[in-house]
């Protein structure tokens, strides 16, 4: 009998617990709140997820896409009968509506002229202000608008700036313009917004929170972006460049994760974009359909043990250890299905500084998982 099963039998006739090195790693435990969020008023339906943040109040930021919507309404809308969200709505942590605006069905053409709304509504940020970014990432070919821009709005809706042009990209080595971006976040310590610019472009691009200045950007590994480099999918050889830079976020010290979509992993790097590692996630899953990195998000313990990663292709949340990067066994939650804890087109992700976990699906529906405690 070997040492590790000898000292196995002694615990048990001794009625012993002890930790051991071969014991499963703890790892969050989550529950689905099936009465989050609360029913919405005057009839809102959210259209498809765009984007899910959480800003320094733990108070959740919905981002969504009216006019995806497809409902039976009269016209004009009752509130009895639904009528599409705002495209930005603002949800206590408890669940309660607190406010909505924005979006091409809540803003008047006089107030939309002053910026370039989406054509799709893609990522969404919140500031140690309570300033709101949103991005984009359509393209309206008829009317020659393509999204390369991020826009600031004070907490209520008001404009205050817009970073890029529409239809103005020149590439992912511009400074001025963005290339339908997919995600922005705030990093308070340093006043910078971070974006992953990656469906057009392929680089984490950096400003000034305050004036929209570029300060600074990088591609995969750290290097220079170049567009150039095929946008194969394969993990031999491992793709050079980003191929849809999906999601991100930044931790407390300032290492920021991304979710590079359609190459199955997520690349980790310094605030200054120097690349620390990288991870395959599900690397079993064919390199081919929707991809499995779609968004991560941290855990809210002091020290952000646990890196949450939305997969779209399997239709569960992944947890990796933050530091390796490594996926913890039997640590994933939900799977595919309608009913409250499962998912249908994954999409957005985001958690609060209470450690809960908010997941929202391609068809409009938006998840509270509730941090339950630690478990093996």
């Amino acid at each position: 009998m070997s040492v590790r099963n000898c000292l196995a039998v002694l615990l048990l006739g001794t009625g012993l617990v002890a930790s051991t090195a071969w014991a499963a790693p703890l790892h969050p435990v989550f529950q689905v709140d099936p009465y989050w969020p609360k029913p919405l008023p005057h009839g809102y339906v959210f259209g498809s997820s765009g984007g899910v943040t959480v800003d320094s109040h733990d108070n959740v930021w919905i981002y969504s896409r009216p006019t995806s919507t497809h409902i039976t309404m009269s016209n004009p809308p009752e509130a009895n009968n639904g009528r599409p969200a705002p495209s930005v709505v603002e949800i206590s942590n408890d669940g309660r509506f607190i406010q909505g605006w924005g979006g091409v069905l809540a803003m008047t053409e006089e107030e939309r002229s002053h910026f370039d709304w989406p054509v799709q509504e893609h990522g969404i940020a919140v500031d140690n202000k309570d300033n709101v970014w949103v991005c984009g990432n359509g393209r309206d070919a008829r009317m020659h608008r393509d999204d390369d821009q991020c826009i600031k709005f004070t907490n209520k809706g008001k404009f205050i700036l817009q970073l890029g042009k529409s239809g103005q990209s020149k590439g992912s080595l511009d400074t001025e313009n963005l290339g339908h971006p997919s995600q922005a976040v705030y990093y308070a310590p340093t006043n910078e917004l971070f974006v992953s610019d990656g469906y057009v472009n392929r680089r984490v691009y950096v400003a000034d929170a305050d004036t929209g200045k570029f300060k600074r950007m990088w591609g995969a590994y750290g290097k220079t972006p170049d567009d150039s480099a095929p946008r194969n999918r394969g993990y031999d050889p491992v793709p050079t460049q980003f191929n849809l830079l999906h999601g991100m976020t930044v931790a407390r010290n300032g290492d920021v994760f991304v979710a590079d979509r359609n190459a199955n992993r997520v690349q980790a790097f310094t605030k200054d974009g120097k690349f620390l590692g990288e991870s395959f996630v599900a690397p079993e899953t064919p390199q081919h359909d929707f991809g499995t990195a779609f968004g991560v998000a941290l855990s809210g313990d002091k020290d952000q043990r646990f890196l949450y990663v939305a997969d779209g292709h399997n239709e569960v949340v992944h947890v990796l250890d933050r530091k390796t990067l490594k996926e913890i066994p039997g640590a994933a939650f939900g799977r595919v299905g309608l009913y409250a804890g499962q998912f249908s087109n994954i999409h957005v992700i985001a958690s609060d500084s209470k450690g809960n976990v908010y997941v929202g699906d391609g068809g409009g529906r938006f998840q509270k998982f509730v941090y339950k405690g630690m478990a093996q």
